[in-house]
């Protein structure tokens, strides 16, 4: 035998490596993760309802035991790297304060810090497994992006839920002929299972059962269902579905069936039709009314296999009465809401959609917050429905929708989700030293669905958070997309066309977009448009229609929008102007820079310069900025102008405007103030600075922070020379222009009770109001072809 020489040995080896690959199935190379060595040993699920299938409570398996993790200093960078653990591409957003219930078992992870690179969860900073100072009430948890890392193997993610789940609900009318008005307020029940919609027998169906499907849909009530005419319905389809002839190849157009005209044949032909295609999904529902969700009630499911479903009973059926802000829309008239007993009121603050917000209440005349402690789905729930929406989608705490000022009213409160108000609810009072507005309870409540996002759209822009603004108009004729003309379109136009498209607030309301393609749309339907920036629709606001005037023609100058989830919103510190309020008589030669910025009154200019003085109310104003984005300047910095006198940039013509009034509205004396020095005076313990108007520096207002501008610098004043004792109302409006969108404009006002006697001034009783509306009223300027809330 001869001897293998090492080439050859080299050769085989080779031959035989490449076949041992190709036989035992060598995975080629592909994105699938892989199951890394840290996190051997380590399971994942998502847990918890209501939710979706990509979202949930985060649940670790760790040497055999079940945990979740501690809210604590968790981010969406920490959400990113679960997500992927758990087989998505990456996180959409988060949660805390156990959204998805609290779990149970150990709190593996505490403190979690990842800046979202990590290929595993282990490889983050934390207090240590198993380490944990907090409770189950402060489970985190995650919402991912419903998008699969290609090739994942669920090998290490479990679900939690194996029974089925209601994840939608909807109501398919079953009577009216054309187009039914929405929002759809009764009609057949239909949930939506993994397997598509299904209708729910209605064998057993209760009053509360029909509250928690209104409360899904948006609507605070329920109302009894005519129960006698659908079964007299349901009867009249019976004989027609009997009395069809056989297929016989005759038209079913020539049967000589004739309903009761009080029906008609379209509701009988349509339940026929659905009589026909009857698909029971659901039986069994068995609610107490409080809960949030149907997924929350007693629920049996059919299987897959019975034949015989809801025998002797028919579809649910169930009839909701519509809140004030969407009777109107639906047809109905508006239904007297229950108002609370006494002064006691509530309202919401700082969302950035309808029926969302930091809760506020009115105690004693002032209003005030809720502490988050113990704030859930219930207490919620009875916020929404006292506002007039349905049940509560979201209980939010830790000042998710920005943080208050003032007074914090409520603590602990604790509602079993049947009382009329928030104020019926057992709950504590509260000092300042219990809790803070860092813990400010907010909500998100469930909204009737009206459809007006499908009349509205953004051609052109980069994203589709801006663009030209396109509108649905109807006849005559098919319906058609037009533009709007950009005369006097301005930021609360914008702001109403944002909340339409669902985008938020309106970071710029734009006259002219050049820049932006039209597209194949070119002709101009609405102009004139003038909005008080609370509709819902620009359909609700002032416009033309028919009789379009615009002074500039062209798609070039046509209205288009920049939308954005957040907003700043600005609030004047009343009780300062209250304290700080005196009268000086300032000498006429100390006041030239004054003059330049037109600081004074008009009288001044025939003053004996420089003899003689003006005597001028001055008050210090501090100006916090309460919103969830920054307060910044519309202009950018290379259109501040300078102003040699005070050495200093304005950043905005008029900021704030000075009024002194007469009881009936009369103004008798105004000073204004441009925005030089634009800038954080002092933040909050847990915020930094960020703007500071020296060496030409950004000029802004953080959120968390304040602009103080004390009582004695330049224009900080009006000019009551001319002014003659009497009583009358000091105004301070700020942002009276509109020129930076806010998140609330009702509280850019103050008022306080004056009373001058030639010498004294006493300023009392300031306090927060919408101090606008009379001068805005008077300003509005009607033209022709224009008219309110109507189409013409």
């Amino acid at each position: 035998m001869q001897p293998v020489s090492v080439w050859q040995w080299s050769l085989w080896g080779l031959l035989l490596c490449l076949l041992c690959s190709s036989c035992l199935g060598s995975p080629s190379p592909s994105t699938a993760p892989e199951k890394r060595a840290e996190s051997q040993g380590l399971r994942f699920r998502l847990a918890g309802f209501p939710r979706k299938p990509f979202e949930g409570r985060v649940e670790i398996e760790r040497a055999g035991e079940w945990g979740t993790i501690c809210d604590d200093d968790f981010t969406l960078q920490a959400a990113h790297v679960l997500c992927r653990e758990l087989g998505f591409t990456e996180a959409t957003g988060w949660t805390h304060s156990a959204k998805y219930g609290p779990g149970t078992g150990r709190i593996w992870l505490d403190n979690l810090s990842c800046s979202g690179t990590e290929k595993s969860v282990t490889e983050c900073a934390s207090r240590g497994w198993g380490n944990s100072d907090c409770t189950h009430d402060e489970d985190a948890g995650v919402i991912c992006k419903d998008q699969r890392l290609p090739g994942f193997s669920d090998f290490n993610v479990i679900e939690v839920e194996h029974n089925l789940q209601v994840e939608e609900v909807r109501l398919r009318a079953a009577v009216g002929r054309g187009r039914r008005p929405l929002p759809v307020t009764e009609g057949l029940v239909e949930v939506r299972l993994p397997d598509g919609w299904s209708q729910v027998c209605d064998k057993g169906w209760s009053a509360h059962n029909s509250h928690v499907v209104c409360g899904m849909l948006g609507f605070p009530s329920e109302k009894r269902v005519n129960t006698a005419f659908y079964r007299k319905l349901r009867k009249r389809a019976a004989k027609a579905s009997a009395r069809r002839p056989k297929p016989l190849g005759r038209p079913i157009t020539k049967l000589k069936f004739k309903p009761k005209p009080q029906v008609g044949r379209g509701p009988v032909k349509r339940l026929l039709a659905q009589r026909q295609q009857h698909s029971f999904g659901l039986h069994g529902v068995a609610c107490v009314g409080t809960e949030a969700h149907l997924s929350l009630c007693s629920l049996e499911f059919y299987r897959a296999n019975d034949t015989a479903r809801c025998p002797g009973g028919a579809p649910a059926v169930v009839s909701c009465v519509p809140g004030p802000l969407y009777a109107a829309s639906s047809g109905q008239k508006k239904q007297q809401q229950p108002k609370p007993q006494g002064e006691a009121r509530v309202r919401l603050k700082g969302g950035s959609h309808p029926g969302e917000g930091r809760v506020e209440v009115l105690k004693a005349g002032t209003w005030g917050t809720v502490c988050d402690r113990k704030w859930d789905l219930l207490a919620a729930s009875v916020v929404c429905r006292e506002l007039g929406f349905g049940s509560a989608r979201e209980a939010l705490s830790g000042a998710r929708m920005g943080q208050g000022m003032g007074a914090i009213h409520l603590s602990e409160v604790r509602c079993s989700g049947q009382e009329p108000s928030l104020w019926k609810c057992p709950h504590k009072n509260i000092t300042a030293e219990d809790c803070s507005h860092s813990q400010d309870a907010g909500v998100r409540c469930n909204l009737p669905y009206t459809g007006v996002d499908t009349k509205i759209r953004l051609s052109g822009g980069r994203s589709r958070h801006e663009g030209r603004v396109e509108v649905q108009i109807g006849g005559p004729g098919p319906l058609r997309w037009g533009l709007i003309c950009g005369d006097d379109w301005g930021t609360l136009e914008a702001m109403v066309a944002c909340r339409q498209l669902g985008l938020g607030y309106a970071n710029h309301g734009l006259q002219e977009t050049w820049y932006w393609d039209s597209g194949n749309v070119t002709e101009v339907v609405m102009s004139g448009v003038r909005c008080t920036g609370t509709e819902l629709s620009l359909d609700q606001c002032a416009h033309h229609s028919t009789h379009i005037a615009c002074k500039r023609t062209g798609t070039h100058f046509t209205a288009g929008v920049i939308c954005s989830e957040t907003a700043s919103d600005l609030l004047l510190h009343s009780a300062l102007v209250q304290e700080t309020a005196y009268i000086e008589d300032r000498p006429l030669h100390m006041l030239y820079c004054a003059a330049e910025e037109n600081c004074l009154a008009r009288s001044a200019r025939s003053a004996n310069w420089p003899y003689g003085h003006r005597r001028l109310l001055r008050f210090s104003s501090q100006i916090h900025n309460l919103g969830r984005a920054d307060f910044r300047p519309k202009a950018g910095r290379h259109s501040w102008v300078w102003h040699e006198c005070h050495g200093h940039y304005h950043s905005m013509d008029i900021f704030t405007h000075y009024d002194i009034l007469t009881p009936n509205g009369t103004k008798v004396a105004e000073g204004h103030k441009a925005s030089f020095c634009l800038e954080d005076t002092e933040c909050q313990e847990d915020v930094s600075k960020r703007y500071e108007c020296a060496n030409f520096g950004e000029q802004g207002i953080t959120v968390g922070c304040w602009d103080l501008y004390r009582h004695d610098i330049d224009c900080q004043w009006i000019d009551i020379t001319d002014v003659k004792p009497g009583n009358y109302i000091l105004q301070v409006v700020i942002n009276p222009n509109f020129e930076v969108a806010e998140s609330d404009f009702t509280n850019n006002a103050m008022k306080c009770n004056c009373k001058y006697d030639g010498h004294r001034i006493w300023v009392h009783n300031c306090h927060i109001g919408d101090a606008l509306s009379e001068e805005a009223n008077r300003k509005f300027e009607r033209y022709p072809g224009q008219t309110s809330n109507q189409i013409i």
